[in-house]
């Protein structure tokens, strides 16, 4: 089935927070950057004013976060960074993604990683930055089948992590 990037809508509210629970011991946030005091519609409007570059927070950038939709279903969300701060440039780099579980060794990730870095190339971005842990093996396997060439690893305060970049 075709898989399809798209940004949240009211409706997708309680798979989405379907998602979150099944992946909130991976240390990973299905659902970046949500308030808890705020409504789900806040959540969404906030996205859509990231992903337009307006009303963007201290700390942000202006960022897309999309969900990967399979036929009506989030199988995964993915986060777009359109420019890198002093984080991003170091831990956090261009692209973040998440498949759900039961939706994993499917290919998802590939296509969704593939997907975000088409986005950043015809945005004007040429060489994209995506990191993952030291030991997720499965997703250094997705950014070196997406062309991410290893550039490093580091250890910051314990927390190892690979350097990826994928040029575009």
């Amino acid at each position: 089935m075709t898989l399809l990037l798209r940004p949240f809508t009211s409706e997708d509210r309680a798979e989405a927070f379907a998602a979150q629970r099944e992946v909130a011991g991976e240390n990973f946030d299905f659902l970046w950057g949500y308030d808890v005091e705020g409504t789900w519609d806040d959540y969404v409007r906030t996205l859509e004013d990231l992903a337009r570059g307006r009303r963007v927070p201290e700390g942000l950038v202006p960022s897309a976060t999309l969900v990967g939709d399979v036929a009506g279903q989030l199988v995964g969300r993915v986060s777009v960074r359109f420019e890198l701060n002093e984080f991003l440039a170091t831990r956090g780099g261009h692209v973040g993604y998440c498949v759900r579980p039961q939706f994993r060794r499917r290919g998802y990730a590939t296509q969704m990683l593939a997907m975000a870095v088409d986005m950043l190339r015809d945005r004007g971005v040429e060489r994209v930055l995506v990191t993952c842990d030291d030991d997720n093996v499965a997703s250094a396997g997705v950014i070196e089948r997406c062309g991410g060439q290893l550039e490093s690893t580091l250890d910051i305060e314990g927390d190892r992590f690979r350097r990826y970049w994928i040029t575009t």
